[in-house]
C-alpha cells in the first residue's frame, strides 16, 4: 500500500471499522467515512488498510461536506440501514383516531410517531424493491412497467406527505406536481 496514491472517493476496509469512503487525504492521515462507525481518521502508513477501489487523486477537488452528502445517498441506498425522516413538529406527541361509523364499536388511538414510522418503513421498502427491479435480469419493458406501478405507488402515498418535517422526503407520484 505505500506505493498506492490514494484519492478523495477512493474505498477501503479497515480490520475493526469496516467498509468505507475516504473523504479527505493529508500528508499523514486519511480522513474516512465508514459505514458503520462514523468519520474516522487512519494514519496513511496503516499496513492493514485494504484497498477496495482507488479513485484518482488529481483533478477537480470538492468539498468535504459534498462528499459526505453522496456518500450518505450512495450507502442509505445501497446498505439495510433505515434513514432517519423527521416527523413535522407540529405532530410530534400527537394521536391518530380511528372512529367505526358504528358508534356501539369501539375506536383506536395510536401515536402519530409510530404511524410515521410505519409509513417510512413502507417507503423504504418500496425503494429496495425498486432497487432489485433496476437491478434485475428483467428486460427492459418489463423494468418500466414495474417503474410505473411504484410510481403510482407513491402518488398514492402523497397524501401522508404533510407528515414530513422536510419536503425532500415526501413522496413523488407521476402527474401533477403534490
Amino acid at each position: 500500500m505505500e506505493n498506492t496514491v490514494l484519492g478523495i472517493g477512493s474505498r477501503v476496509s479497515h480490520p475493526e471499522f469496516g467498509k468505507g469512503v475516504i473523504v479527505n487525504v493529508t500528508s499523514e492521515k486519511f480522513v474516512i467515512t465508514f459505514i458503520e462507525h462514523g468519520i474516522r481518521e487512519i494514519l496513511r502508513t496503516f499496513p492493514n488498510l485494504e484497498i477496495i477501489d482507488v479513485a484518482d487523486p488529481s483533478g477537480d477537488l470538492i468539498s468535504l461536506q459534498d462528499v459526505e452528502e453522496t456518500l450518505l445517498k450512495i450507502l442509505r441506498k445501497w446498505s439495510d440501514l433505515q434513514e432517519v425522516v423527521p416527523l413535522a413538529d407540529k405532530w410530534r406527541g400527537g394521536k391518530l383516531a380511528f372512529q367505526p361509523a358504528d358508534v356501539t364499536k369501539k375506536g383506536y388511538e395510536m401515536m402519530i410517531d409510530i404511524f410515521f414510522h410505519k409509513i417510512v418503513m413502507v417507503r423504504d421498502r418500496i425503494r429496495v424493491m425498486e432497487q432489485k427491479i433496476n437491478s434485475s435480469k428483467l428486460g427492459d419493458d418489463e423494468k418500466v412497467d414495474l417503474q410505473q406501478y411504484i410510481t403510482r405507488i407513491y402518488g398514492s402515498l402523497t397524501s401522508f406527505n404533510v407528515l414530513f418535517k422536510n419536503k425532500d422526503d415526501n413522496f413523488v407520484g407521476s402527474g401533477r406536481d403534490e
